[in-house]
């Protein structure tokens, strides 16, 4: 399996919809045994323009910006799904630092994606964004149990799309 569909696997089938179990339900098993435990609440993408970065995440995504203030020169920028707005947040996070540049480039130029969205329907999506004019690196493709893309977000980054079939 290549290092795209590798990073598909693990994120989408360890990753389980948001709110899985009906209200007043009882959590499966293995919710169950992580109650007390972390969750994640936040993860980042390096972005070359936060500006950039916030159009083309909301306006061609669809996600919502969630948290906008400013942190010395830059901003706290947080984005959120709709289908889960007290869900994990995105920082966009700006690559001013040259650690942080040297990692976005080096994973850009391997053709790794530094993050994968999950979608209830990836060639809906592929369609919805190629006619968005988004790049894509890779078509929707079978990688085991997952549907999935890879495309360009316009600041710096490969983004993976995945469906679990």
């Amino acid at each position: 399996m290549n290092k795209v569909g590798m990073t598909a696997c693990v994120v989408v089938l360890l990753c389980g919809p948001a709110g899985s179990a009906a209200p007043g339900a009882e959590p499966s098993p293995v919710l169950a045994k992580l109650r007390g435990g972390m969750r994640i609440i936040l993860s980042s993408v390096f972005v070359d323009d936060q500006s950039k970065a916030l159009a083309f995440y909301t306006e061609v995504l669809r996600f919502v910006k969630k948290q906008d203030f400013p942190v010395g020169r830059f901003k706290w920028l947080t984005l959120v799904s709709p289908l889960d707005p007290d869900g994990v947040e995105l920082l966009l996070e700006p690559n001013d630092n040259p650690a942080a540049l040297a990692f976005q480039k080096a994973v850009f130029g391997q053709g790794i994606p530094v993050t994968t969205f999950g979608a209830a329907d990836v060639e809906a999506e592929y369609e919805r964004l190629t006619k968005r004019g988004v790049v894509f690196r890779t078509p929707p493709t079978r990688s085991g149990p997952v549907l999935i893309a890879v495309f360009e977000d316009t600041c710096g980054n490969l983004i993976q799309i995945a469906e679990k079939k």
